[in-house]
């Protein structure tokens, strides 16, 4: 279990610094689908965690896995990752960074689903989601 101390933006600054080929290539490619009302961001501090790629307003998180995750050591922290993530109400989308090499329009064709349902799906303002708790939204939403 995730100690539940926030992780500080220094930490979150420091990983846009040193970003991956994979990370780079994904935030240019993301720029192409439309998330009106809101957008991505980028290393997220989300509690004990930074999210790769966030559209808050969605609560889509994107997580981009090397080699190194297929790990058991690293997978059951991943997977332990995920669970505390979705229990505060987000959804994980995970990806492999050879797919983003070998089909990225695969990858943006499941994101977009992610966020509006399915690939052929028309794109609308995303609503602001109710918090798992009940709290509202902030209003800067995504």
């Amino acid at each position: 279990m995730p100690s539940t101390r926030k992780i500080g933006t220094s930490r979150s600054r420091a990983l846009r610094r040193n970003t991956t080929d994979a990370e780079k290539a994904l935030w240019r490619a993301l720029k192409q689908i439309p998330v009106y009302g809101t957008h991505f961001r980028r290393q997220v501090p989300i509690g004990p965690y930074v999210a790769d790629f966030a559209c808050l307003r969605a609560r889509l998180l994107i997580e981009l896995d090397g080699g190194h995750h297929s790990q058991d050591d690293v997978a059951s922290k991943d997977e332990a990752r995920t669970r505390w993530l979705e229990s505060e109400g987000y959804r994980v989308v995970r990806f492999w960074n050879a797919e983003l090499t070998a089909n990225m329009s695969g990858v943006l064709d499941t994101i977009y689903a992610a966020l509006y349902g399915s690939p052929q799906s028309e794109a609308l303002a995303l609503p602001t989601p109710p918090r798992p708790d009940g709290r509202p939204s902030p209003s800067r939403g995504g």
